[in-house]
């Protein structure tokens, strides 16, 4: 969830409060065993309890050891155990063993299961199944929302895409839910929300039903937020598939941001120790650059680098009451900028080392190819080499998928060849990987019929096999356009620019792919927002497969005042990059918004 946000756009809600709840929540849940216990942490949801509960405040309500809920036998000598996990099948398992063991052995001891972000009747039919249920205690921390930075939220819930995308399985759908419930209690009701897809169609609805269920909790509130986007992450593919390059989607290729954190390894460091970083609006240094394209990021810290030197040398020519003044008030502070600013400026070097080795240029320039479909026979084959150089797996298949989603689906022909040339470079268990994304619509194969018309058929068979398939070939290239073609086409993605696109002042949010392409995601939320609603866009919605789930619904509420109205919550069904995150402060800072 982002918030666009600029020095002289409205003040942001204080978000620390979500924090506030959920912390009094699990203390309230720790208290209800008394006494000293041992707590088991599923893996990842240690960083979110770090960032809410840290190792102090939970010793502070008799927490004695902390372990981590792994596949091996437990080695807690307390009498009481507390478990915080997902509700996820293989940790009841888990817990089941455990008790399980006890019994056998002969031990009594307190067993309590806290659920995060809340319990599925699947699990409790688990414990059920391996005789544990009556001697545990479940319960449900309703953790859902995590601020992150003064402007993201997260839900922090890594496995909502697989399951909604790809399984279809809709069971976060209520989790979503009750996060917006909550929302619209803390910050007020939101006058106007707008939404496109499947998901963020059936959320929204749920959401107003709890409402009506709770009539009268947010009435007569004055709205804090005056607008809600939801959008499903299957509506734009493309943003989330194209290579970042603005300095905080980097660090996030590169070292994985996690949690609104990330691990700097000693090459960044160094020293001889990796270092764990909060990456926010605190680290002066970093919010400075973080939606900046990396092009400018190097002229900016070293600019910052001579500012810092030339503060430091202000200290030469001070007399003692000057110098006792500079010590005392501002050394403490560029010391702190001083290993901000070598930390990025080692993460840049970095990440130039890894981007130079994979020839990022020209993978950029295939991206771009892809999205503007040029050349796309040269882009294919650039696709197969980067396979046959086992460059990356990850990378190949995302370009892949990109060919794929512009084009439409791939050519038969290419598509066998593709996956065949992946599957001997990196394995055949990726058979499976091909599957899934299939299903998912990510890397799909264009029917027969989509690509020759009659005509086209019957002249192919009367030439010689080989003849025809180069026959096909051109043919398809003819053949219609994807719907992503007509979809950039209609929304202007594609800026057409008379010279060198400047990324220095940047003018449009193409800017977050160097100019060559505005995310599609980011541009539905600007021309939604700016039309207050669908009306002229049914062409678009149409080519979106969104006919029936795009909604609009506006109240007429007095009480939002002209402050709220500009302030927008924009939230990303299934996971949203940092490029868009940047297009949105972007968008923000031009309108005021």
């Amino acid at each position: 969830m982002a918030f666009p946000h600029r020095p002289d756009a409205p003040e942001l809600p204080d978000f620390s409060m979500l924090k506030r709840l959920a912390r009094d929540q699990l203390i309230y849940l720790l208290e209800q065993l008394p006494g000293k216990k041992d707590l088991f942490i599923e893996a990842d949801l240690m960083s979110p309890l770090d960032r809410i509960a840290n190792v102090s405040i939970l010793k502070q309500h008799e927490v004695d050891k902390l372990y981590k809920v792994e596949n091996k036998p437990a080695l807690s000598s307390s009498e009481q155990l507390c478990f915080l996990v997902r509700p996820r099948i293989k940790n009841m398992r888990y817990i089941a063993s455990l008790v399980n063991a006890d019994k056998m052995a002969g031990r009594t001891r307190k067993y309590k299961v806290i659920f995060s972000p809340q319990k599925f009747y699947a699990c409790e039919m688990v414990l059920e199944e391996e005789g544990v249920y009556g001697d545990v205690s479940c319960d449900e921390w309703a953790f859902s929302l995590l601020p992150l930075d003064v402007d993201l939220l997260s839900m922090e819930l890594p496995e909502f895409f697989r399951d909604y995308f790809l399984e279809g399985d809709q069971r976060w759908i209520n989790t979503l839910a009750q996060a917006l419930h909550l929302l619209s209690t803390l910050y007020g009701p939101f006058p106007n929300c707008y939404g496109i897809g499947r998901c963020a169609k059936m959320s929204y609805e749920l959401w107003k039903r709890l409402e009506e269920e709770e009539d009268g909790e947010t009435k007569g509130r004055r709205p804090e937020i005056g607008h809600i986007f939801l959008l499903d992450r299957d509506v734009d593919f493309v943003t989330a598939l194209c290579s970042q390059v603005v300095y905080e989607g980097l660090v996030d290729d590169t070292f994985r941001i996690k949690c609104g954190s990330v691990d700097f390894g000693p090459e960044v460091t160094s020293s001889d120790k990796s270092l764990k970083v909060l990456l926010n609006a605190e680290d002066k240094v970093f919010n400075e650059i973080r939606n900046e394209h990396f092009s400018n990021v190097f002229g900016f810290l070293s600019q910052k680098a001579r500012n810092l030197q030339a503060q430091y040398d202000r200290r030469r020519g001070m007399d003692i009451k000057q110098m006792k003044n500079f010590v005392s008030q501002e050394l403490k502070g560029l010391k702190q900028e001083h290993r901000l600013l070598s930390l990025h400026i080692g993460a840049c070097e970095s990440i130039m080392k890894k981007k130079t080795k994979q020839d990022f240029q020209e993978l950029i320039k295939t991206e771009h190819a892809l999205l503007e479909g040029f050349n796309i026979r040269e882009s294919t084959n650039y696709i197969e080499e980067h396979i046959d150089r086992q460059v990356s797996p990850i990378e190949s298949l995302r370009l892949m998928c990109l060919l794929s989603i512009t084009e439409n689906g791939l050519i038969p022909k290419d598509y066998r060849s593709l996956k065949t040339q992946y599957l001997q470079s990196y394995g055949p268990e990726h058979l499976l990987t091909f599957f899934n994304l299939r299903r998912a619509g990510l890397l799909t194969e264009q029917a027969p019929g989509d690509t020759l018309t009659a005509v086209e058929s019957k002249v192919s068979k009367l030439v010689t096999d080989k003849a025809a398939g180069k026959i096909t070939d051109a043919f398809s290239s003819l053949a219609k356009r994807s719907n992503f073609r007509a979809i950039s086409k209609k929304l202007n993605l594609i800026p057409r620019v008379d010279g060198e696109y400047d990324l220095k002042v940047p003018r449009d949010m193409a800017y977050v792919f160097s100019g060559a392409y505005v995310p599609l995601s980011c541009r539905i939320i600007e021309q939604v927002l700016e039309r207050r609603g669908w009306q002229g866009l049914d062409e678009v919605v149409r080519l979106l497969n969104c006919s029936e789930l795009a909604f609009t619904d506006m109240t007429k509420d007095d009480k939002a005042s002209s402050e709220s109205l500009r302030l927008i919550l924009v939230v990303f069904l299934g996971g949203c990059t940092f490029s868009e995150i940047s297009a949105l402060r972007f968008l923000g800072r031009e309108k005021g918004k």
